[in-house]
């Protein structure tokens, strides 16, 4: 790309999920700090039926400093498509007409429809770089199933946990065998802890399952692990890099959607970690690890806990974290010596690298 000449990116939001309001609370964030002199910026909203427009580029959100009301703007907004083989030309689904180019899509959609490899197929074939994992890491790390077999397969350690989808027969007793009380049930394709509950007894266990399923046909039951909640930040393509480690300490049951984003004191963020040099550099080298092993690229956090024996177990792996200024994942990088506006400046460098090596391959034979 010309240095001299503005990079063009848009920030995609929203989406068709439960994680919508979060999304519209992390591009907020972005579009206030990424640099106005480097890069042009279009801001592009995804509804909540899936219906892609350019909402008013001044006013985009709505209720944009209360996280219960915030709500996308659809006042005067346009309806656009990202057409295949477009190389990032948006075209306006009134008129036919191409209305701007992106150089880079910033996808901050978190959760079905946005972080599991839909939306990431989609910018595939319209030919334009975006920031971070491709369709297979995407999926993968959306998929909590899929992720911890392939985390199991490639010996990293997980805790113990049961699938089941909607035809599948659920007794307590059996589950409670295997795993313990209390455990977790939750949403096997989603984040930010929607749909999540602590189970500890056969009523709960009940109105979990239902919520759970409201969410998603598959769901996780994992066992309750006793220990200490560690994440740390990975940021790179074939050479990634990890953070410090930082420490969720929840003031609540569990760290739940409420404590992430609605409640101000429902977690404490504890950055560095109180933890010995040799227990961070072991979950920084599986966070790389955990990366790696389920195929992403340009960032991800992931997830541990440090049990009382000092065994480390992963959680999971966000490969579009929370990105808010207060979000774990920008906390952890400027604990780390790159700043919010750096970290975004990096990202978009990265989805730019990765783009221009894709090109060079062969498409015939």
């Amino acid at each position: 790309m010309d240095k001299n000449v503005k990079i063009r990116v848009g920030i995609l939001f929203g989406g068709k999920s439960a994680e919508h309001e979060v999304s519209l609370q992390s591009a907020k964030n972005v579009a206030d700090a990424i640099d106005k002199e480097k890069y042009e910026v279009s801001l592009i909203g995804i509804d909540k039926t899936g219906k892609w427009i350019l909402p008013n580029q001044s006013q985009f959100l709505l209720n944009e400093s209360d996280p219960k009301l915030i709500k996308l703007n659809t006042d005067n907004e346009e309806n656009i498509a990202l057409i295949p083989e477009s190389n990032g030309a948006i075209t306006n689904l009134t008129t036919l007409n191409n209305r701007r180019n992106i150089d880079v899509v910033f996808p901050i959609l978190h959760g079905p429809f946005g972080e599991d490899g839909t939306v990431q197929g989609l910018l595939k074939l319209a030919g334009v770089a975006f920031v971070g994992a491709g369709v297979l890491g995407s999926a993968v790390g959306m998929d909590k199933d899929v992720m911890k077999r392939l985390l199991r397969d490639a010996g990293i350690p997980i805790g113990k946990f049961l699938v089941f989808r909607e035809e599948d027969d659920l007794d307590f007793d059996t589950i409670v065998s295997e795993l313990g009380l209390p455990f977790f049930v939750k949403p096997a394709n989603l984040g930010s802890s929607v749909g999540v509950n602590k189970v500890k007894d056969r009523k709960t266990f009940i109105t979990a399952t239902k919520e759970a399923f409201d969410y998603d046909t598959k769901i996780l039951i994992e066992e309750f692990i006793d220990g200490r909640e560690l994440e740390c930040a990975v940021l790179g393509n074939q050479f990634p890099k990890a953070s410090v480690v930082g420490e969720v300490t929840p003031t609540q049951e569990f760290y739940s959607y409420n404590s992430k984003y609605i409640d101000a004191n429902g977690a404490t963020l504890t950055i560095p970690a109180n933890v010995s040099e040799e227990v961070s550099e072991r979950v920084r080298q599986i966070a790389i690890k955990t990366f790696k092993t389920l195929a992403c690229e340009g960032l991800g956090r992931v997830d541990c806990f440090l049990k009382l024996d000092g065994s480390i177990l992963v959680n999971e792996i966000n490969t579009i974290p929370g990105f808010t200024k207060i979000s774990m994942y920008p906390q952890l990088w400027n604990a780390s010596g790159i700043s919010y506006p750096e970290l975004i400046n990096r990202l978009i460098e990265l989805a730019a690298e990765r783009f221009e090596r894709e090109q060079k391959l062969k498409s015939t034979y």
